[in-house]
């Protein structure tokens, strides 16, 4: 199904999560895998005396290498082919999400893998700045992956007993402990 599959990776726990899943995809399918570490340049128009902004670079660019590396090694044990990369943002005009977006194009990925931002409060599931940014402007399929604690608080709203959750979660209506919307048929 998918040939060449793109995962942004950042070092966090739900970054963390969407390689797995991009990985178990890309092992399932048969699909080259790049998973990708961007580098962001936030404009530095500071004249503050001793600042320098090679030090913050150099520390982004240590971790990126290292996650990478993490990557790579575990994806030569699952037998998945592909090659990590690290970008740099555009100094001027571009962010993180275009950069995303970019190297998903250089790659000719045809499946963008990335982590959400995570869950706050009951009532939405809200996605990290990032990941909105690039849903709304990608060409090709793009595969949210929540976060651990996310999908756990789901998977509990759908527990009996629990509609209220799970429709407050979602806005849905409920009735008679029964949740309705979607799909869902009235019981």
């Amino acid at each position: 199904m998918y040939k060449r599959i793109l995962v942004a990776i950042d070092g966090s726990e739900t970054s963390g999560h969407a390689f797995d899943t991009a990985l178990q995809l890309a092992r399932d399918n048969g699909a080259q895998l790049q998973p990708l570490y961007v580098i962001d340049n936030p404009l530095m128009a500071y004249d503050a005396s001793g600042y320098d902004p090679t030090a913050l670079r150099d520390a982004s660019m240590q971790e990126g290498r290292q996650l990478l590396a993490d990557a790579l090694a575990r994806m030569k044990h699952e037998n998945v082919a592909g090659e990590p990369r690290i970008v740099d943002v555009a100094p001027i005009g571009e962010d993180i999400s275009e950069r995303i977006r970019i190297s998903a194009n250089e790659f000719n990925a045809d499946l963008l893998v990335l982590g959400t931002h995570g869950r706050r409060g009951f009532k939405r599931l809200f996605l990290g700045s990032v990941a909105e940014r690039v849903v709304r402007s990608a060409s090709l399929p793009v595969l949210l992956v929540p976060s651990r604690q996310a999908q756990t608080t789901v998977v509990q709203a759908a527990r009996p007993g629990h509609a209220d959750v799970a429709a407050a979660m979602y806005e849905l209506p409920v009735s008679g402990g029964h949740v309705h919307g979607g799909d869902a048929q009235p019981q």
